[in-house]
Protein backbone atom coordinates (compact mmCIF):
# COMPACT_ATOMS: atom_id res chain seq x y z
CA UNK A 1 0.00 0.00 0.00
CA UNK A 2 1.11 3.76 -0.60
CA UNK A 3 1.59 6.24 2.14
CA UNK A 4 1.57 10.00 1.98
CA UNK A 5 4.69 12.07 3.78
CA UNK A 6 4.42 15.50 4.37
CA UNK A 7 7.48 17.68 5.54
CA UNK A 8 10.28 19.24 4.75
CA UNK A 9 12.37 19.33 1.20
CA UNK A 10 15.35 21.39 1.46
CA UNK A 11 18.92 22.39 0.77
CA UNK A 12 21.42 21.30 2.64
CA UNK A 13 24.72 22.34 3.54
CA UNK A 14 26.62 20.62 6.05
CA UNK A 15 30.05 20.19 7.40
CA UNK A 16 31.36 17.41 9.70
CA UNK A 17 34.77 16.04 10.56
CA UNK A 18 34.78 13.80 7.25
CA UNK A 19 33.90 16.30 5.00
CA UNK A 20 31.47 18.94 3.79
CA UNK A 21 28.48 19.49 1.35
CA UNK A 22 27.10 22.78 -0.09
CA UNK A 23 23.22 23.21 -0.98
CA UNK A 24 22.48 19.57 -1.57
CA UNK A 25 19.30 18.00 -1.16
CA UNK A 26 17.85 17.35 2.17
CA UNK A 27 14.90 18.07 4.44
CA UNK A 28 12.74 15.38 6.61
CA UNK A 29 10.05 14.50 4.11
CA UNK A 30 12.95 13.87 1.03
CA UNK A 31 15.23 11.12 3.35
CA UNK A 32 11.65 9.44 4.24
CA UNK A 33 10.32 9.57 1.40
CA UNK A 34 13.51 8.11 -0.31
CA UNK A 35 13.48 5.49 2.70
CA UNK A 36 10.19 4.27 2.18
CA UNK A 37 10.27 3.77 -1.52
CA UNK A 38 12.03 0.81 -1.04
CA UNK A 39 9.23 -0.96 -0.28
CA UNK A 40 6.65 0.99 -2.50
CA UNK A 41 4.49 4.03 -3.48
CA UNK A 42 5.19 7.00 -1.87
CA UNK A 43 3.43 10.42 -2.19
CA UNK A 44 5.26 13.49 -1.64
CA UNK A 45 3.14 16.75 0.37
CA UNK A 46 5.90 19.55 0.67
CA UNK A 47 6.90 22.77 -0.68
CA UNK A 48 10.15 24.01 -2.56
CA UNK A 49 11.45 27.43 -4.73
CA UNK A 50 12.06 28.30 -8.25
CA UNK A 51 15.54 27.16 -7.24
CA UNK A 52 14.39 23.59 -7.06
CA UNK A 53 15.24 21.96 -10.16
CA UNK A 54 14.33 19.44 -12.63
CA UNK A 55 17.68 17.06 -11.87
CA UNK A 56 16.22 17.57 -8.10
CA UNK A 57 12.75 16.39 -8.79
CA UNK A 58 14.37 13.41 -10.86
CA UNK A 59 16.24 12.19 -8.11
CA UNK A 60 12.71 11.79 -6.59
CA UNK A 61 10.86 10.46 -9.63
CA UNK A 62 13.72 7.73 -10.07
CA UNK A 63 12.26 6.09 -6.86
CA UNK A 64 8.90 6.23 -8.30
CA UNK A 65 8.24 8.94 -5.29
CA UNK A 66 4.71 11.21 -6.73
CA UNK A 67 5.42 14.97 -6.74
CA UNK A 68 1.61 15.91 -7.40
CA UNK A 69 1.44 17.09 -3.62
CA UNK A 70 4.66 19.33 -3.80
CA UNK A 71 3.64 23.04 -4.15
CA UNK A 72 6.30 25.27 -5.91
CA UNK A 73 6.15 28.41 -4.43
CA UNK A 74 7.85 32.11 -5.35
CA UNK A 75 11.22 32.70 -3.71
CA UNK A 76 14.09 29.69 -2.68
CA UNK A 77 13.36 26.25 -1.31
CA UNK A 78 14.14 26.09 2.59
CA UNK A 79 17.65 25.95 3.70
CA UNK A 80 19.91 24.87 6.34
CA UNK A 81 23.36 24.89 7.49
CA UNK A 82 24.82 22.65 9.94
CA UNK A 83 28.27 21.66 11.38
CA UNK A 84 29.03 18.30 13.15
CA UNK A 85 31.13 17.76 15.77
CA UNK A 86 33.53 14.90 16.72
CA UNK A 87 30.33 13.26 18.47
CA UNK A 88 28.13 13.57 15.27
CA UNK A 89 24.63 13.56 17.54
CA UNK A 90 23.88 17.44 18.12
CA UNK A 91 24.80 19.61 14.88
CA UNK A 92 25.31 23.49 15.39
CA UNK A 93 22.78 25.42 13.57
CA UNK A 94 24.94 27.87 11.58
CA UNK A 95 22.16 29.31 9.28
CA UNK A 96 17.94 28.60 8.49
CA UNK A 97 16.14 30.20 5.96
CA UNK A 98 12.38 29.66 5.56
CA UNK A 99 11.87 30.73 2.37
CA UNK A 100 8.94 29.48 0.71
CA UNK A 101 8.47 27.79 4.29
CA UNK A 102 7.46 30.37 5.65
CA UNK A 103 3.41 30.79 5.63
CA UNK A 104 2.91 27.35 3.67
CA UNK A 105 -0.43 25.80 3.51
CA UNK A 106 -0.42 22.26 2.70
CA UNK A 107 -1.90 21.48 -0.21
CA UNK A 108 -3.04 17.45 -0.23
CA UNK A 109 -4.13 16.15 -3.73
CA UNK A 110 -7.44 15.04 -4.03
CA UNK A 111 -5.84 11.29 -5.42
CA UNK A 112 -3.69 11.54 -2.03
CA UNK A 113 -6.29 11.85 0.79
CA UNK A 114 -7.63 8.31 0.75
CA UNK A 115 -3.67 6.90 1.33
CA UNK A 116 -4.20 4.39 4.35
CA UNK A 117 -0.58 5.12 5.96
CA UNK A 118 0.69 8.66 6.82
CA UNK A 119 3.85 10.11 7.90
CA UNK A 120 3.95 13.78 9.43
CA UNK A 121 7.50 14.79 8.96
CA UNK A 122 9.58 17.13 10.97
CA UNK A 123 7.63 20.05 10.42
CA UNK A 124 5.64 22.87 12.14
CA UNK A 125 2.28 21.01 14.15
CA UNK A 126 -0.03 23.41 12.26
CA UNK A 127 1.35 22.64 9.06
CA UNK A 128 1.07 18.51 10.33
CA UNK A 129 -2.77 19.23 11.02
CA UNK A 130 -3.23 20.89 8.04
CA UNK A 131 -2.51 17.75 6.25
CA UNK A 132 -4.13 15.08 8.77
CA UNK A 133 -7.24 17.40 8.04
CA UNK A 134 -7.35 16.47 4.31
CA UNK A 135 -6.57 13.32 5.32
CA UNK A 136 -10.19 11.69 6.67
CA UNK A 137 -9.78 7.96 7.20
CA UNK A 138 -6.12 7.13 7.61
CA UNK A 139 -5.27 3.82 8.88
CA UNK A 140 -2.24 4.77 10.79
CA UNK A 141 -0.37 7.99 11.69
CA UNK A 142 3.38 8.55 12.43
CA UNK A 143 3.97 11.73 13.72
CA UNK A 144 7.74 12.86 14.34
CA UNK A 145 9.33 16.53 15.65
CA UNK A 146 11.65 18.24 17.57
CA UNK A 147 13.08 20.21 20.08
CA UNK A 148 12.26 23.75 18.69
CA UNK A 149 8.72 22.54 18.27
CA UNK A 150 8.47 20.84 21.63
CA UNK A 151 9.98 24.74 23.72
CA UNK A 152 7.97 27.09 21.09
CA UNK A 153 4.64 25.09 20.14
CA UNK A 154 3.98 22.75 22.79
CA UNK A 155 0.06 23.48 22.97
CA UNK A 156 -0.37 22.80 18.41
CA UNK A 157 2.03 19.84 19.24
CA UNK A 158 0.03 18.01 22.06
CA UNK A 159 -3.21 18.90 19.37
CA UNK A 160 -1.17 16.67 16.98
CA UNK A 161 0.13 14.08 19.67
CA UNK A 162 -4.08 13.45 20.41
CA UNK A 163 -4.88 12.06 16.56
CA UNK A 164 -1.80 10.44 16.01
CA UNK A 165 -0.95 6.36 16.39
CA UNK A 166 2.81 6.51 16.54
CA UNK A 167 5.16 9.27 17.79
CA UNK A 168 8.70 9.16 16.96
CA UNK A 169 10.91 10.92 19.03
CA UNK A 170 14.67 10.86 19.40
CA UNK A 171 16.06 10.58 23.84
CA UNK A 172 16.44 13.77 23.88
CA UNK A 173 13.41 14.82 22.54
CA UNK A 174 11.68 12.86 24.71
CA UNK A 175 12.95 14.08 27.47
CA UNK A 176 11.84 17.39 26.58
CA UNK A 177 8.53 16.54 25.69
CA UNK A 178 7.70 14.53 29.03
CA UNK A 179 10.28 15.80 31.76
CA UNK A 180 11.05 12.43 32.53
CA UNK A 181 14.33 10.39 32.55
CA UNK A 182 13.72 6.97 32.52
CA UNK A 183 12.68 5.66 28.84
CA UNK A 184 9.94 3.61 30.50
CA UNK A 185 8.33 6.99 31.92
CA UNK A 186 8.85 8.85 29.30
CA UNK A 187 7.02 6.36 26.90
CA UNK A 188 4.36 6.10 29.25
CA UNK A 189 3.84 9.65 29.79
CA UNK A 190 3.76 10.01 25.72
CA UNK A 191 1.01 7.45 25.73
CA UNK A 192 -0.72 9.57 28.21
CA UNK A 193 -0.94 12.37 25.25
CA UNK A 194 -2.83 10.22 22.82
CA UNK A 195 -0.44 8.08 20.96
CA UNK A 196 -0.19 4.04 21.60
CA UNK A 197 2.79 3.42 20.38
CA UNK A 198 6.18 5.34 21.01
CA UNK A 199 9.63 4.92 19.59
CA UNK A 200 12.45 6.30 21.37
CA UNK A 201 15.70 6.12 19.12
CA UNK A 202 18.52 6.05 20.87
CA UNK A 203 21.09 6.64 18.05
CA UNK A 204 24.60 4.68 18.23
CA UNK A 205 22.47 2.94 20.99
CA UNK A 206 19.44 1.53 19.07
CA UNK A 207 15.89 2.33 19.23
CA UNK A 208 12.71 1.26 22.16
CA UNK A 209 9.85 0.41 20.91
CA UNK A 210 6.98 1.16 23.78
CA UNK A 211 3.46 0.00 23.37
CA UNK A 212 0.70 0.31 26.14
CA UNK A 213 1.07 -2.72 27.15
CA UNK A 214 5.18 -4.23 26.21
CA UNK A 215 8.21 -2.83 25.35
CA UNK A 216 10.76 -4.11 22.77
CA UNK A 217 14.26 -3.03 22.17
CA UNK A 218 16.42 -2.85 19.72
CA UNK A 219 20.35 -2.07 19.17
CA UNK A 220 22.01 -0.27 16.52
CA UNK A 221 23.81 -1.66 13.61
CA UNK A 222 27.58 -1.77 13.69
CA UNK A 223 29.24 0.53 11.00
CA UNK A 224 33.10 1.80 10.48
CA UNK A 225 32.57 4.75 8.98
CA UNK A 226 29.86 7.66 9.11
CA UNK A 227 30.08 10.55 6.63
CA UNK A 228 26.73 12.76 7.71
CA UNK A 229 23.84 11.84 10.21
CA UNK A 230 22.13 14.55 8.45
CA UNK A 231 18.13 12.52 8.04
CA UNK A 232 18.86 9.59 9.51
CA UNK A 233 16.17 10.08 12.03
CA UNK A 234 13.97 10.21 9.15
CA UNK A 235 15.13 8.03 7.20
CA UNK A 236 13.99 5.64 10.27
CA UNK A 237 10.42 7.08 10.16
CA UNK A 238 10.25 6.39 6.45
CA UNK A 239 11.62 3.18 6.74
CA UNK A 240 9.38 1.96 9.95
CA UNK A 241 5.97 3.40 7.93
CA UNK A 242 7.20 1.92 4.81
CA UNK A 243 7.46 -1.77 6.05
CA UNK A 244 4.22 -1.28 7.65
CA UNK A 245 2.24 -0.21 4.74
CA UNK A 246 4.29 -3.03 2.60
CA UNK A 247 2.89 -5.83 5.04
CA UNK A 248 -0.54 -4.30 5.42
CA UNK A 249 -0.37 -5.00 9.06
CA UNK A 250 -0.46 -3.09 12.17
CA UNK A 251 0.11 -5.84 14.58
CA UNK A 252 2.85 -5.65 17.65
CA UNK A 253 5.29 -8.11 15.90
CA UNK A 254 5.02 -6.06 12.66
CA UNK A 255 6.10 -2.78 14.70
CA UNK A 256 8.58 -4.56 16.15
CA UNK A 257 10.03 -5.81 12.32
CA UNK A 258 9.48 -2.19 11.23
CA UNK A 259 11.79 -1.07 14.22
CA UNK A 260 14.32 -3.15 12.79
CA UNK A 261 14.06 -2.33 9.05
CA UNK A 262 14.07 1.22 10.13
CA UNK A 263 16.74 1.17 11.93
CA UNK A 264 19.20 -0.61 9.10
CA UNK A 265 17.72 1.45 6.55
CA UNK A 266 18.99 4.64 8.68
CA UNK A 267 22.69 3.23 9.10
CA UNK A 268 22.64 3.73 5.03
CA UNK A 269 21.81 7.11 4.85
CA UNK A 270 25.05 7.96 7.59
CA UNK A 271 27.30 6.55 4.98
CA UNK A 272 27.38 9.57 2.36
CA UNK A 273 26.58 13.11 2.52
CA UNK A 274 22.64 14.10 1.66
CA UNK A 275 20.62 11.75 -0.25
CA UNK A 276 23.29 10.05 -2.20
CA UNK A 277 23.45 6.61 -0.90
CA UNK A 278 19.39 6.27 -0.22
CA UNK A 279 19.11 7.26 -3.89
CA UNK A 280 21.18 5.00 -5.27
CA UNK A 281 19.69 1.89 -2.82
CA UNK A 282 17.74 -1.47 -3.82
CA UNK A 283 16.10 -3.63 -1.91
CA UNK A 284 18.40 -6.32 -2.41
CA UNK A 285 20.74 -4.47 -0.24
CA UNK A 286 18.68 -3.66 2.23
CA UNK A 287 17.63 -7.35 2.64
CA UNK A 288 21.24 -8.28 3.04
CA UNK A 289 21.99 -5.44 5.77
CA UNK A 290 18.37 -6.83 7.51
CA UNK A 291 19.65 -10.52 7.26
CA UNK A 292 23.69 -9.35 8.94
CA UNK A 293 21.49 -7.31 11.69
CA UNK A 294 20.02 -10.78 12.49
CA UNK A 295 22.93 -12.47 12.83
CA UNK A 296 24.15 -9.93 14.72
CA UNK A 297 21.46 -9.83 17.23
CA UNK A 298 20.86 -13.49 17.79
CA UNK A 299 22.19 -15.65 20.34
Amino acid sequence: MSIVVAGTIAFDSVKTPFGECERVLGGSAVYAALAASVFGPVKLVGVVGKDFTQEQFRVLGDKGIDTEGVTVGEGNTFFWRGEYGWDLSNPDTLATELNTLEGYQPRVPEAYRETPYVFLANIHPSVQMQVLEQMPRPRLVVCDTMNYWIENTPGELREVLKKVDVCLLNETEARMLTGEKNILKMARAVHAMGPPYAVIKKGEHGAVLSTREEVFCTPAFLLESIFDPTGAGDTFAGGFLGYLAARGKTDTASFKKAVVYGSVLATFAVEDFSVRRLAALGAADLEKRFAQFRQLTCF
